[in-house]
């Protein structure tokens, strides 16, 4: 494409009609966005939405664990975020006589806020268009495989370059992300603050955090409160550092202002957050792809994944609560994969994209541009060539990688290598550091009888999606040692391997031997699963770089396309910070169904199930709404409102997002998106797609009524 093109591609214009689709990148709000929004109700400066010279709202959005999004809610760094995404660390602080999950925990001083290990909470400190810069450094730099402008650990290494030139400072806390977006047409360089002495400060029991669970995931009307509140702890100094008993909260430079007035149908509402991964330039071949590998192996196998995990976990609460958060994680995307292609199908998309494809095609040859329709050939024959492996490559992943946790051993080459060289120096070195990885294997949180018998129905899955020739080596042993008796061999695995329990490896430690290592069946299950993922990448290799060149082209096209029909131009979502906007609103799903933009607590009470722990409604809960007793917290017509829905185009990594009012006041947290939207990662519905959002007075109220901690109320600035 001429350079022109992508000069007149990425200029300033103007969006006609609806606005609400598109994650959109902060530094193009003041030129491409910020008339819209403003013409749609936002009512304040772009500059006090993002500014790159000035503090901005911007500032007090931060990354959450890498996963999720968070907003600073006080100026003594206050983060709240979702129940789901500081659930991880609530199970990691619960046990049968602390159960956090089930009764929830509030710090009454800052004493009793708990430390979470490995938790982080990150800044985004500026945003930098580096786009010039890298293609010049790709033009000098030796690339025999041309494929350097995608690679992370090249474009690492012009991030260090670049930093050095500009003198921005790197360490342990101030890290640079730098990223490809549009196909790698563009590139931004994010310059970050990591903070990782982050405490647990208040969650409510999973009744009310956790209110539907897998019954009502992704779908709409909700009654869930789903948050979590944790804070930033720093050096006496304000620096970021690691945890010590000395740090202090973090005095932050910008936190949210609060806004209990109320939500209505049709007010203006922006979101900022860390969306994960979409897909909104594939063709269609790549989309019937996703749906018969991806979605049905995660469908087919986490399904009998869960199923096994329930079982354990009903009969045992020590179970429960080790499980609870693996449980969690493979329930979420599990039921995202069902209704995806349960949307794909009933919502056309796949006709969608044939005819935005085919639109493209018709441009190039009208403009005498074959590059288009070369790239759309090649991405076609690529599909259909790499099938079978992506295919193999996600029943592994799923069931093996995911699936089986004693594919998780430590890594045991370093020490056959030194028993094999007879290496006594290197064996004690490797012998200690094999000690320090299975402290990780051997946590709290692992329990080897629930894996022998989840793995015994995962590898059996496993085996009867691939057909006996494509399978993994393991099946080798299997066969020939077990009579193809897949129980058998998970047996022998867990009463024989020296990862069988602590116990069993303290005690090969003390006298290692290469024969034991080399023939432990643990160890040849996890270095034939690796193996096996790695024969599948393998085979895809020249494919993969093929298919990346031509999706650049592709998308290149795309956008070119898009901007001469005055159409919204955003990147893929990448985890990196974005914007999105849109009106509440309610929808209608189907013929003669409505559903309101808005619940209630009325509707938890309706729901309640005593029978099922799903819907337990706890009897505070239950006593504060027979007494009506809702604080400030209800809407004027005295009923108190729980979640609302609002047409922003979020994804997986917006969970916890702050939800902004046209003043940009915070007025709920995104947490999940509706059924019918989630076709979404492929393609926006501006009808049907909804983001599903904690209305913040509820928040407040279970702080506040339900918890007895309005200390924390006194630190967040309130307004009606």
């Amino acid at each position: 494409m001429k350079k022109t093109c992508l000069l007149l591609l990425f200029s300033a214009f103007t969006l006609a009609g609806q606005a609400d689709e598109g994650m959109w990148m902060l530094t193009d709000l003041k030129q491409q966005n910020a008339a819209v929004m403003q013409d749609l109700g936002l009512d304040i400066s772009i500059d006090k939405v993002y500014c790159p010279d000035n503090i901005s709202l911007k500032d007090a959005v931060v990354h959450f664990g890498g996963g999720c999004t968070g907003e600073v809610i006080s100026a003594e760094g206050l983060v709240l975020t979702n129940h789901h995404c500081g659930y991880g660390y609530i199970q990691q602080h619960s046990s049968v006589e602390h159960d956090y999950l089930t009764d929830g925990f509030w710090a009454m001083t800052r004493e009793q806020e708990l430390p979470c290990e490995g938790l982080t909470v990150t800044f985004i400190d500026r945003i930098l268009d580096v786009t010039a810069y890298v293609e010049e450094q790709l033009k000098k730099d030796p690339d025999p495989d041309g494929t350097n402008y995608l690679s992370p650990s090249y474009l690492d290494k012009v991030a260090e370059r670049f930093a050095k030139k500009e003198k921005i400072r790197t360490d342990e806390f101030h890290v640079l992300e730098l990223k490809p977006f549009y196909g790698a047409n563009k590139y931004y360089l994010f310059v970050k603050t990591v903070y990782k002495d982050i405490r647990m400060v208040g969650a409510p029991p999973s009744s009310i955090g956790k209110f539907g669970a897998d019954t009502d995931n992704w779908m709409w009307p909700r009654h869930c409160g789903d948050f979590s509140i944790f804070r930033i702890y720093a050096s006496k100094d304000g620096k970021p550092a690691g945890y010590s008993a000395e740090n202090t909260p973090l005095k932050v430079k910008k936190h949210l202002v609060i806004n209990m007035k109320g939500i209505k149908e049709g007010d203006f509402t922006f979101v900022m957050g860390f969306p994960g991964k979409n897909w909104r330039y594939m063709i269609s071949d790549e989309v019937e792809e996703r749906m018969k590998t991806t979605n049905f192996m995660r469908d087919t196998i986490r399904g009998v994944r869960l199923r096994a995990l329930n079982e354990e976990m009903q009969k045992d609460d020590h179970i429960r609560i080790q499980y609870a958060a693996k449980y969690a994680s493979s329930a979420n995307y599990w039921k995202n994969a069902i209704g995806m292609n349960e949307g794909l199908v009933g919502l056309k998309v796949l006709d969608k994209k044939k005819r935005q494809q085919e639109a493209l095609l018709a441009y190039g040859q009208e403009n005498g541009n074959p590059a288009w329709k070369e790239a759309y050939e090649t991405i076609k024959k690529i599909v259909a060539k790499r099938f079978p492996y992506v295919y193999h490559q996600q029943a592994i992943y799923e069931a093996m990688m995911l699936g089986t946790e004693f594919y998780k051993i430590p890594d045991t080459k370093t020490l056959l290598k030194a028993l094999q060289d007879n290496d006594k120096k290197e064996t004690a070195k490797a012998v200690e550091a094999l000690r320090k990885d299975a402290e990780k294997f051997f946590n709290k949180d692992y329990n080897a009888e629930v894996d022998r018998k989840v793995s015994k129905r995962l590898i059996a899955l496993y085996a009867e999606l691939v057909p006996a020739d494509q399978r993994i080596s393991i099946f080798q042993i299997i066969g020939n040692s077990f009579g193809g008796n897949i129980e058998a061999f998970v047996d022998a695995c867990f009463d024989t391997s020296i990862f069988r329990s602590k116990e069993a490896l303290e005690a090969f430690l003390k006298t290692p031997d290469a024969e034991t290592l080399e023939n432990d069946l643990m160890v040849k299950y996890a270095q034939s699963v690796n193996d096996g993922y790695e024969a599948t990448s393998n085979a895809m290799k020249e494919e993969t770089d093929a298919y990346n060149r031509a999706h650049k082209t592709w998308v290149a096209g795309m956008l070119e396309l898009k901007h001469k029909n005055n159409q919204p131009v955003y990147p893929d979502a990448n985890s990196t910070l974005r914007l999105t906007y849109g009106k509440i609103g309610s929808y209608e799903p189907a013929d003669g169904k409505v559903y309101l933009y808005y619940t209630t607590l009325k509707g938890v009470m309706e729901k309640e199930d005593p029978n099922n722990p799903e819907f337990v409604v706890p009897e505070k809960l239950k006593q504060l709404y027979e007494a009506k007793d809702f604080g400030p917290y209800a809407m004027p017509d005295g009923r108190m409102p729980i979640c609302f829905a609002t047409a922003t185009d979020n994804t997986g990594g917006n969970s916890g997002s702050p939800v902004f009012n046209a003043k940009g006041e915070l007025i709920g947290t995104g947490f999940d998106r509706n059924y019918e939207g989630l076709t979404g990662d492929i393609a926006y519905n501006p009808q049907l797609q909804r983001a599903a959002c904690v209305d913040i007075r509820y928040t407040l109220f279970i702080i506040d009524k339900f918890a007895g901690a309005s200390h924390l109320l006194k630190e967040m600035t309130i307004v009606k």
